[in-house]
């Protein structure tokens, strides 16, 4: 009876043992265990785990990727503009036990390296590159950060600049700036769109000089389109040939010499024989 008893107890206190040694580690996260405070090497996979009461102790690591927001940051760009710019990083964790023994809190630490990073990047760059080359310096700021951040066991996946403070001054300026290039570029297209119409316009009275039936085929191409219009009155011009036929028709009677004679028989005051002045 007595031995039943104490079977019994052992296999109890067995049970509350292996019960208080087992442990439950979510997918999202890996264990890392110390054993009378010495780190265990490698880190346990998710699932039940078991350790030995008293002696272990797990700490539990996330290593979903986490997203941390830099805090604005005020620096003077390369060419001594003032601006205010905040990021984001995003960053995961690849080897728990460095990440728990190596540094203190890595979250933090990363936090701070960005900051670091973000206002050395700020000096080093124009304010063009902050404002259009974007991907140039979330590479260069990734490195920056991923370098110390390697040996912490934390791998840095990207980092965006999400947006950049101007001063007001200066935003006045560039939209000033922006609105007389708009107009330079509007005036340079309206003097070229001129030129060609005038040059067109030149080429095509050239022709019309070389060939009259030109300008009579335009004329009636334009008197076509006016009589399009119902609400229009039509007046027709008269022919220009026809004016030049007459004025040459004119030219050539006043000179020729029939002409002439039928004048000088008309006029008394000149006698035959003689000229008059």
């Amino acid at each position: 009876m007595e031995s039943a008893v104490v079977a019994v107890v052992v296999v109890v206190v067995f049970l509350l043992l292996l019960r208080s040694g087992m442990r439950v580690i979510n997918e999202v996260k890996r264990g890392v265990v110390f054993r009378f405070g010495k780190a265990l090497p490698g880190h346990r996979q998710p699932g039940i785990t078991f350790l030995i009461p008293v002696a272990d102790r797990m700490r539990k690591v996330n290593v979903q990727v986490a997203t941390l927001p830099i805090p604005t940051q005020e620096g003077i760009t390369r060419d001594n503009v003032s601006v205010k710019v905040d990021a984001v990083v995003y960053y995961r964790v690849t080897d728990p036990a460095r990440a728990t023994i190596e540094v203190q809190d890595y979250a933090f630490a990363v936090g701070q390296v960005a900051q670091s990073s973000l206002r050395s990047i700020i000096g080093k760059s124009d304010l063009d590159d902050l404002l259009s080359d974007r991907e140039r310096l979330h590479e260069g700021l990734a490195l920056m950060i991923d370098s110390p951040a390697a040996g912490w066991g934390v791998h840095i996946d990207r980092v965006e600049i999400k947006d950049v403070q101007l001063p007001e001054s200066l935003k006045r300026s560039m939209s000033r700036q922006a609105e007389a290039e708009r107009e330079r570029r509007a005036r340079v297209i309206t003097a070229d769109g001129e030129f060609q119409a005038a040059q067109q316009l030149a080429n095509a009275s050239r022709i019309m000089s070389d060939t009259p039936e030109a300008m009579q085929l335009r004329l009636l191409q334009t008197v076509v389109e006016v009589a399009a219009e119902k609400n229009s009155t039509l007046v027709m011009p008269f022919p220009v040939e026809l004016l030049r036929y007459f004025d040459r028709a004119a030219r050539s009677f006043d000179t020729s010499p029939s002409a002439t004679v039928q004048e000088t028989a008309a006029d008394p005051a000149v006698e035959p024989g003689t000229s008059q002045a």
